[in-house]
């Protein structure tokens, strides 16, 4: 069975023929689930009783959603408002990023309410309350059960009756009527289906944390993250103490909010001002740098966009780009030399995304071209100066969306003018700050 993308195969092979990864593909043996004591898991040719039958869904029963505050803001403003109940959230991340410690963080809030149970399959019960002692998160409520068996698991739900479920992780857990040791595609499938199950027909809403391969992807088969209900991916330099949340599915809420956190001796803590402090290091009259409004969800972020553009000899200049997206970059290096008379052809071009966020929209255009052809010509950027706008294949400015937001987030931070498309002027109302609008690139320049 291939332990990338979970196709099986009757003899092994060194390459995947399936989704093409090498060296993937490990002997498992395939036998049927017997019925554990203690448990209710059925063979799978034993009669199912159903009592259950097709309604309209006009006569299906419809409530609003509640949802249950975690007690951080930050997780609370990925996840949609709240965790709904019965939804199973898969939280992932690289070794050491603070998945463990937000997790922690979050049931230790969550434990001032109600009961929360923390499983954990890596760590023993005195290395998490050592962890919780430096972070302070010490209850009543929270409790603690180091098990890696998924039905003992389940005994311990169906007595203790918690409120919400963490599980720490999902590669430690095994089901003992499935042959293949834990952590394999077999056992993270079944597991990760089972604690969905025991979710929805309990109400209990369960936290999955996940590991990230060495490719960045959650360990596992990709069924993992159709299963769940809500995709959480924790990102950031270990080096650093800024940490972003980003959500990748969410069958509740938006996939576009982002969480900031910063990473300190009592654990992670949220960031109320994320434009401050991704423009706090930005330096003073330098060629190639500019500040951009993006849109992450319904939240604003000032982001500084460097460019550096050095002469090369080689035959193919680099074309590098980090926290922007690639293709959008080619097409605008294409427009400045086309419709800007910039000679890029014989340059390598780097454009970098500063403080580590990924900002990949339409609106990034205008900001990267301007920088690209500030430092092209050595001249810097008035520093009060910000710019949002997407721009077309024959140099034309495009309107962008949520402008209102961005100029008020610029306005907010003390900025003096902002550059917009022409075409947004007419839906910002009255403001302070200096509006200039452009048509096409050449008025931008």
């Amino acid at each position: 069975m291939c332990q990338s993308c979970g196709q099986d195969f009757p003899r092994w092979f060194g390459q995947c023929p399936s989704c093409g990864e090498w060296n993937t593909l490990v002997q498992e043996v395939q036998r049927p689930p017997r019925l554990c004591s203690g448990s209710n898991v059925q063979h799978p040719m034993s009669p199912v009783v159903d009592s259950q039958l097709p309604v309209s869904i006009t006569e299906v029963d419809f409530n609003i959603e509640e949802r249950e505050e975690t007690g951080i803001a930050e997780v609370d403003r990925v996840l949609g408002g709240g965790v709904v109940s019965g939804s199973v959230v898969l939280v992932s991340g690289e070794p050491g990023i603070g998945k463990s410690t937000m997790m922690l963080q979050a049931a230790e809030a969550l434990s001032k309410k109600e009961i929360v149970l923390y499983v954990s399959g890596e760590e023993s019960a005195k290395q998490i309350r050592l962890r919780a002692e430096r972070l302070g998160t010490l209850s009543k409520n929270l409790m603690l059960f180091c098990e890696t068996n998924l039905f003992a698991i389940e005994k311990a739900i169906e007595k203790i009756k918690p409120k919400f479920v963490v599980i720490d992780s999902i590669q430690t857990i095994f089901r003992e009527d499935i042959a293949p040791a834990p952590g394999s595609v077999s056992q993270v499938r079944e597991c990760a289906g089972y604690l969905v199950r025991i979710a929805k027909a309990s109400g209990i809403p369960v936290f999955i944390v996940g590991h990230v391969t060495k490719e960045g992807s959650i360990a596992g088969p990709r069924i993992l993250e159709h299963v769940v209900d809500t995709v959480l991916y924790f990102e950031g330099e270990r080096h650093k103490q800024y940490r972003i949340l980003r959500v990748t599915k969410n069958r509740f809420g938006s996939t576009n909010e982002i969480g900031i956190f910063e990473m300190k001796s009592k654990g992670l803590v949220e960031v109320a001002n994320p434009s401050e402090v991704f423009l706090s290091e930005r330096p003073k009259e330098a060629s190639g740098s500019i500040v951009t409004a993006a849109i992450e969800g319904t939240r604003p972020l000032l982001v500084e966009i460097q460019a550096l553009v050095s002469p090369t000899k080689m035959v193919y200049p680099a074309r590098k780009a980090t926290g922007v997206d690639f293709n959008r970059l080619s097409i605008v290096i294409a427009v400045l030399e086309r419709q800007a008379g910039l000679k890029l052809s014989a340059s390598d071009i780097y454009v970098n995304a500063a403080g580590g966020v990924r900002v990949a929209e339409p609106a990034m255009d205008l900001p990267m071209a301007l920088a690209i052809a500030s430092c092209y010509k050595n001249k810097p950027i008035d520093s009060q100066t910000v710019a949002v706008g997407e721009i077309g294949l024959t140099g034309e400015v495009r309107s962008v969306n949520q402008i209102e937001q961005r100029v008020k987030e610029a306005e907010k931070l003390g900025f003096k003018r902002i550059i917009i498309p022409k075409a947004n002027l007419k839906e910002i109302s009255k403001t302070k700050i200096d509006l200039t609008p452009v048509s096409s690139l050449r008025e931008a320049f």
